[in-house]
Formats: C-alpha cells, structure tokens, sequence
C-alpha cells in the first residue's frame, strides 16, 4: 500500500498541469507559493520513503549476500569433511571415516538450505530494485516540475509587479494630466488667468483715469491763457502784441472755450 501510494503521488505531480491551474486560480502567485510548499512537502515525504524502501532493498540484498557466502562456506566444509574421510578411509579407519562422511553430509544440507533461502530472495530483490529505480525517477520528475514551478512562480511573481508600476505610473500621469479640465493644474491655470484679467482691468481703469487728469490740465492751461490775455486788454495792450505773446497751443485749445452768442459779435 506504500508503494502504491507512493507511485500515486509522483504520477499525479509529475503529470499536474501547472497552466491550467494557474488559469483557475483567483490569486495565482498565493495558489503558486501554497503549490511550492505542497511540492517541497511532498518531495520531502517520497524522499523518506523512498529512502525506507531502499533501505529495506539493501538489507534483502545483505541477507542474499549472506547466504550466497554461507552456502559457498557449506560446501567447503562439506568438501573438507568429505577428504577427511576419504584420508580415514584409506588409512583402515572406518570409524572416524563415516564421522566425516556424516559431518559432509550436514554441510551440504546446510548448504542447499543456504542456496535455496539465497534463491528465494532473488526475486524480492529483483522487484524491490525495480521499484527502487522507478521511485528515483518519480522523484527526479517531482523535483523537475518543482523547479518548474518555482521558475513560473518567480516569472508571474515579476509580471506582476511589472503591471503595478505600469498602472502606478499611468494612474500619477493621469492625474497630473495639464489637459483634463478637472485637474488640479487646470484649476489653478484659470485661478492665474482671472487674476491676470482683473489686473488688466485695473491698468484701464487707471489709464482711463490718468487721460481725464492731462484733458483736466489742457482745459485748466487754456482758461489760464484766456485769462491773461483778457487781462492784458484790459491794461491797454494790442490785440496782435497780446497774441504774439500768448503760448503755444491756444487754437488748439478754443474750442474749450465758453458758449457764447455769436450775434453778440456783431453789436461790437
């Protein structure tokens, strides 16, 4: 029953399809790491057995050894007691002769004990070492499908974190992405561009302002003029001498003069 367990399980792990169970798999590196430590399990269990198994081959084998010795032991002693007694023999001792025909006899029937005990195991012995071998081939197969194993292991474990870098990386593009209205860069953009609108606002303003001061002073030069001029009139001066001496720009200016009647010209 050992045997056949043994041989069950190096059949179903060395035909195991590796890819089709990681196509099952919900988490494939977990379901890869909790298949490494079965494996290692199990190779460390069918180690031992088969350690077992050739131990006890060993020992049939050194029992076989034994009796092949013993019986070659047997008929020398047979041989040796049989000469023994073919020397009393010739000599005219019956007596000591059959002693050793007889001690020749029990060599050899220890003899054929020992050689049928040495047959008898050379069958067992035949068969365990053909288990013995394929044993070590099961288990050279074990042990290739575990480097198998641990190669597509370590090769998905990779990928896998290949593929979260990429989506780490794509998701910190995608959320600086200067495009995309809902970004954080848009956002401030548009904060700087009303800012930047509102100070333009305030330079127009401002420049409006600073053009109504100069008109301001151009009017305020004008009357200036006007009032000088009348003045000097009025101190006995001539029109031309009065004009001639006014400053620049007067006729530039005259239309911001007063309204007046133009009929009132006229009564002069």
């Amino acid at each position: 029953m050992t045997k056949q367990s043994i041989f069950g399980r190096i059949a179903q792990l060395a035909k195991a399809n590796i890819n089709a169970l990681l196509d099952q798999a919900e988490d494939p590196q977990k379901m890869l790491d909790q298949m490494v430590r079965d494996y290692t399990n199990n190779i460390a269990e069918a180690e031992s057995a088969i350690a077992q198994t050739i131990g006890n081959l060993r020992m049939l084998e050194d029992d076989h050894a034994e009796d092949v010795k013993a019986a070659q032991d047997w008929g020398n002693k047979a041989l040796a007691a049989s000469r023994k007694a073919d020397e009393f023999r010739a000599a005219g001792n019956s007596t000591d002769a059959a002693k050793f025909d007889n001690l020749a006899k029990v060599a050899i029937q220890r003899q054929i004990s020992s050689e049928n005990e040495a047959k008898a195991a050379e069958p067992t012995i035949a068969t365990q070492s053909e288990v013995v071998d394929r044993l070590k081939t099961g288990l050279e197969q074990m042990k290739g499908k575990l480097n198998e194993l641990t190669a597509k292991r370590n090769e998905l474990v990779a990928r896998a974190k290949t593929a979260a870098a990429q989506t780490q990386v794509h998701d910190a593009l995608k959320s600086i992405d200067i495009m995309d209205p809902t970004s954080e860069v848009s956002r401030f953009e548009e904060k700087v561009r009303r800012e930047e609108a509102r100070v333009r606002g305030q330079q127009e303003l401002a420049a409006s302002s600073l053009d109504a001061q100069f008109n301001e002073l151009e009017d305020l030069g004008e009357r200036t003029e006007i009032e000088a001029r009348l003045a000097a009139l009025k101190q006995g001066g001539s029109p031309a001498a009065i004009g001639s001496a006014g400053t620049s720009g007067t006729a530039a200016g005259a239309g911001s003069t007063p309204a007046v009647d133009e009929a009132d010209f006229d009564k002069l």
